[in-house]
């Protein structure tokens, strides 16, 4: 029986959070995370919780900073009111991408934000799918980084087993492209690409054979969806039969939804780590999956002090 467990939710992700407590079989927690009149973040905790083990479901997705904020602060208040384990469940880590120096006498984002996290109280982190694996390091306290991997596999063996061909977007991705590739017995391909400049991507060529086939993009995130739409194009133009996308984290900002619907994109297969703006969900382009059985497996056996280790499939 999980009768020392209570699970919180920010403003980021609820239903999220909701449907990880209906496959626990547990209620919510009770807390009231709003703003003051000047904007700053307030949080009550609506019950008790002492010596209770205390998962928050907060992605760090729009608006980051206040997300952030308000993860911080539930973890502040949390532990103030004397609960035993406080796990940061963070299933899309944001300033993930900002992890090492790119320029003289630029931030490490990605490091400050674990040390605001282990200072504020938590005792252990759980993501999902993060941008740069090297960031668990920046933890002095227990990181599990699960993967997407059998909420994505599952949908591709259903639509996608045919004439496939898995591309990576960028070299850095080969190694996950590589692993879906093996477990549906598909041919890889990596596109070869040049950043311009931030959020932009020109796609340069394509390493390995798409003619005639079909063909589906994966990545960790989409934010503007430049890159995937280039691909797309150079895809296309080598002869693919048909392009979809397919990644962890729908981040869809600025002018990616403009791109998505323009372009030849068949479909994008996304997961609920970041909940889809309206417009988003109004596109019949995007396949939403849930990853709330995943997360929920992973909070029961930290609750039970079991191995988790079964989970990690890259």
């Amino acid at each position: 029986m999980l009768e020392r467990i209570k699970v919180f939710t920010g403003n980021a992700t609820p239903d999220l959070a909701t449907k990880i407590c209906d496959s626990l079989v547990i209620p919510l927690g009770k807390a009231n995370v709003t703003t003051f009149s000047d904007g700053e973040t307030r949080v009550e905790i609506n019950e008790n919780v002492r010596g209770m083990d205390i998962f928050i479901i907060q992605s760090t997705c729009t608006p980051v900073n206040v997300t952030l904020m308000e993860l911080l602060i539930m973890i502040d208040a949390l532990k103030r009111a004397s609960a035993g384990r406080i796990t940061a469940v963070m299933p899309y880590y944001g300033y993930a991408r900002q992890d090492r120096k790119v320029a003289p006498r630029a931030p490490i984002s990605a490091k400050l934000v674990a040390d605001l996290i282990t200072a504020a109280g938590a005792s252990r982190v759980l993501s999902l799918d993060l941008h740069a694996g090297q960031i668990q390091g920046f933890f002095n306290i227990p990181v599990d980084n699960l993967f997407a991997t059998p909420v994505l596999l599952a949908y591709l063996k259903e639509h996608y087993q045919d004439n496939l061909v898995m591309v990576s977007p960028d070299a850095g991705g080969v190694e996950r492209v590589r692993a879906f590739a093996r477990r549906l017995d598909a041919s890889i391909a990596i596109i070869d690409k040049r950043r311009e400049g931030p959020n932009e991507a020109q796609v340069m060529n394509i390493v390995g054979s798409v003619e005639g086939k079909n063909v589906v993009i994966l990545d960790d995130m989409i934010d503007t969806a430049g890159t995937v739409v280039q691909a797309t194009k150079a895809l296309r133009n080598a002869g693919a039969n048909e392009v979809s996308v397919c990644c962890t984290h729908p981040v869809l900002s600025g002018p990616a939804m403009d791109r998505i619907e323009n372009s030849e994109i068949r479909e994008v297969i996304v997961t609920d780590t970041i909940p889809l703006h309206e417009r988003a969900k109004a596109s019949n382009r995007i396949s939403v999956l849930s990853v709330a059985g995943l997360l929920s497996e992973a909070v029961r056996r930290i609750y039970y002090n079991d191995s988790v280790s079964s989970l990690f499939i890259p």
